[in-house]
């Protein structure tokens, strides 16, 4: 026989159907031509190739594109974000326009070379998203993934930041509940598949939606099983996912892909929402690099059955291309960064006889969007912004964009306040940032009016920095508008106040520290004014806090203090499950990002915190 055996779909979803009704595609449509530009990688774009030394014989050859964790980022990004660093240089990249104008080039160089092209994701599309995605309830993404033509990816955590039932109206389509068709030309939802194999329904004990998808390739069938990170309970709001849990990655993916054996897809594919990063190093090491490699990825790639070749991975936000061991052979893991900056090149080959990888090759391509000053850089404006090349922009993905561009533009640069210097994320050792300051001392300000004492604020749910310099809006320098406070803060959280005893605060910041009460990566809460501790890295887990103090008075243990969070927090995200235990809550009018833009606005131009609040000791 050289054909794999592949007993067609009928036969497939016959036998599937009891566990899940299941996505097969029939035929896979041959790649559209573009019209952009061609243009060579860079020397440093050095791919990562993986041969399975199968015997020489007929292959079907292919193209796989990739990318995750787009978060909604229609616009380019800005600020410290707008560029990708790598190997020394900074390229100005992303935004949906050219991310578009990319795939298109990427897939017509394929179809010269006679592979047909599959678009992939791994989780995080949309989701802590700007407010040009996020006032439409992401609508706009999920339209923008159709049109850049997205066939199939994994879910993400982010997914899950409205919970279950909206998750699952932007695959299926229809209004949202509350708000509507905000555009009003309706939405038909998702044309791509998302996948969610390890999220399972704790009724039904069924996966929430496909678990698995099949692509043919020229007859061959390539299967995909897609995931999040088992860990996406303690990184999501509790309260949109009390009826799913979700399963181990490893088990998860090789029972599905037993399954896809059974059924002779040999070929697989993981595309699951956990990923690893490259160790620091000077240079930045490249896009396409390996270096130092580690991360949760590495073990659970480790225990993939070997018919997975490629692993598409996300969630850390970094870009790399690796080879990683399995349980009996290698694999190639990739990411592709975040926000739309990069997309992964992969070509790979199937074996007709076996139906097996024959061979991976992987590199990541920057999604350009500058204009070249001819001296190796990038042309900027007088505010020291990048300018975007009007060449590498594709038409019919800006005319989605401008339509919600345009809706929403009023709201979004509205001036809401004024800051002395730019205001980061970047922490001290100890863990404290000056715009997790700003954040904490905003919320308790909202909430003084309620008796609030303290203020804690998970960095998590800080996503980008204040640039003062930054007027995508027009803004003068120094001015924040609505819409980039919302960039900062995107996820509509409420601000809710409640009552612990000063032990009760005690075991919160303890808890701050993987492997103590159920924590499992480390977390510091940013605090407000008034409010300093110190903690020590060499201390016992559960002993690590000492020298609580409110305004310089030592906190009594015995005694009760109002302590604001967002409802995430008080909900027990992110782990900190101690949280659940306050009492008396109360919930502050709006938003955690009404909070924030009230503080900006309140006065005097807002500076970046001192971060010196919470102190270390070794």
């Amino acid at each position: 026989m050289d054909r794999p055996r592949f007993r067609g779909r009928a036969a497939l979803r016959h036998l599937v159907a009891p566990a899940l009704a299941l996505a097969v595609v029939a035929a896979l449509p041959l790649a559209r031509s573009a019209d952009a530009p061609a243009a060579s990688a860079p020397p440093e774009f050095q791919p990562v190739s993986v041969n399975y030394g199968l015997p020489k014989g007929a292959t079907v050859k292919g193209q796989f594109l990739s990318y995750n964790d787009f978060h909604g980022a229609i616009d380019p990004p800005a600020g410290s974000g707008a560029v990708v660093n790598a190997s020394g240089t900074s390229t100005p990249a992303g935004g949906v326009e050219y991310l578009a104008t990319y795939l298109k080039k990427l897939r017509a160089q394929a179809k010269t070379e006679g592979r047909s092209t599959l678009t992939v994701g791994a989780g995080d599309l949309i989701g802590a998203t700007p407010l040009v995605s996020a006032a439409f309830h992401d609508e706009p993404t999920i339209e923008l993934m159709n049109q850049v033509g997205l066939q199939v990816s994994s879910v993400g955590n982010h997914e899950f930041d409205e919970g279950v039932d909206e998750l699952i109206r932007l695959q299926r389509g229809g209004c949202h509940p509350v708000d509507g068709c905000q555009d009003g030309d309706g939405f038909g939802g998702a044309k791509f598949t998302y996948l969610a194999a390890n999220t399972i329904d704790n009724r039904t004990k069924l996966p929430i939606l496909p678990p698995i998808d099949i692509k043919l390739v020229n007859g061959v069938p390539v299967g995909f099983v897609g995931m999040t990170l088992e860990g996406t309970a303690g990184i999501v709001n509790p309260a949109g996912i009390k009826n799913v849990h979700f399963t181990d990655e490893v088990e998860t993916a090789n029972k599905w892909g037993n399954l896809l054996k059974l059924f002779g897809v040999k070929a697989q594919v993981l595309l699951v929402h956990e990923g690893g990063s490259q160790a620091t190093a000077t240079p930045t090491p490249g896009v396409s690099d390996c270096n130092g490699f580690s991360g949760p990825i590495v073990p659970i790639v480790a225990g993939l059955n070997p018919e997975f070749g490629l692993v598409v991975s996300g969630h850390t936000h970094r870009f790399y291309s690796c080879t990683l061991p399995n349980k009996k052979g290698q694999s190639v893991v990739t990411s592709a960064g975040t926000n739309g900056q990069l997309i992964t090149d992969i070509d790979y080959a199937v074996d007709r006889r076996t139906g097996r990888f024959s061979e991976i090759t992987a590199k990541n391509v920057i999604v350009e969007n500058g204009v070249p000053d001819g001296n190796g850089g990038w042309q900027k404006d007088a505010n020291g912004v990048f300018l975007k090349n009007p060449a590498t922009v594709d038409a019919a993905a800006k005319k989605i964009a401008d339509k919600y561009r345009t809706a929403v533009a009023p709201i979004a640069n509205r001036v809401v306040g004024r800051i002395t210097a730019d205001i980061t994320r970047t922490a001290t050792p100890a863990g404290e940032s000056p715009l997790g300051d700003v954040i904490a001392d905003a919320q308790l300000a909202r909430t003084t009016g309620d008796g609030a004492q303290i203020a804690l604020m998970n960095p998590g749910g800080i996503r980008a920095d204040f640039d003062a310099e930054a007027s995508a809006g027009g803004e003068a320098n120094g001015e924040v508008t609505y819409g980039e406070a919302f960039t900062v803060q995107p996820f509509n959280n409420l601000v809710v106040t409640q009552t612990l005893t000063g032990a009760q605060i005690k075991a919160v910041l303890e808890q701050q520290f993987a492997g103590f009460n159920g924590q499992t990566t480390t977390k510091i809460l940013q605090v407000s004014n008034g409010f300093t501790y110190t903690w020590s890295a060499s201390a016992a887990l559960g002993s690590k806090i000492s020298n609580l103090a409110l305004n310089g008075t030592p906190i009594d243990p015995a005694a009760s203090y109002k302590v604001t969070t967002n409802d995430f927090l008080a909900n027990g995200g992110d782990g900190f499950s101690t949280l659940t235990a306050g009492t008396g809550r109360t919930t502050a009018p709006g938003f955690d990002i009404d909070a924030l833009v009230a503080y900006l606005g309140a006065g005097e131009p807002v500076a970046p915190g001192p971060a010196n609040r919470i102190a270390t000791v070794s």
